[in-house]
């Protein structure tokens, strides 16, 4: 690969791809210099170290999958779009998981575009909840358990960690089918004690 026109995009894409390779705990600034082939302080000219190439490429990885969610719930609604959108993410981490992991960063306040790829992220699981009649506050709490099951899994999954000898697919189609019953039913604020 020429170093001529090397910058911050080209680095952190080739850090996505490394990742994928060798995996996202083995990603470090000396094995991506050497896969750009060039010195290790040439790559600080791109960023500022390893925090800043991780907080990059976290903002990549949300991107991504913001796109793929995006895509999936287009022009579904109710438990076709909580299906299609957790099918996207379940799939993005099992192409990509060296990067995967990197989703799990909050957003840099000071990174607009991260910011913009996590609002566009969580805006697509506010969408499906607003179709289960879900709004507000329980809106929240809604995407935080969409998260958590589906990342959960996903993370669980790409790790290898699910060792019961049970198909992984079938358990999947089973917690998303459980999602959407507990949107279907999700109580009212009064109900659930909270004023």
């Amino acid at each position: 690969m020429p170093r001529a026109g090397l910058n911050q995009q080209i680095v952190v894409r080739e850090a996505a791809r490394l990742a994928d390779e060798v995996g996202y705990d083995k990603l470090t600034l000396a094995a991506l210099a050497n896969r750009l082939g060039v010195a290790l302080p040439s790559l600080y000219k791109h960023v500022k170290g390893a925090d800043a190439l991780a907080q990059k490429l976290s903002a990549l990885v949300t991107a991504e999958i913001a796109d793929e969610m995006t895509t999936a719930a287009a022009g579904r609604s109710g438990e076709d779009a909580l299906r299609a959108v957790a099918d996207a993410y379940r799939s993005y981490a099992r192409r990509h998981p060296g990067r995967f992991p990197a989703a799990q960063r909050v957003p840099d306040p000071a990174d607009p575009a991260h910011v913009a790829a996590g609002a566009r992220a969580v805006g697509v699981v506010y969408a499906i909840l607003s179709g289960y009649g879900i709004g507000g506050d329980a809106a929240v709490d809604g995407v935080r358990m969409f998260r958590a099951a589906v990342h959960g899994f996903a993370s669980l999954e790409v790790a290898g960690d699910f060792g019961l000898p049970r198909e992984v697919d079938r358990s999947f189609e089973r917690m998303i089918a459980a999602l959407g019953v507990a949107f279907r039913s999700w109580p009212a604020p009064e109900a659930a004690g909270v004023e």
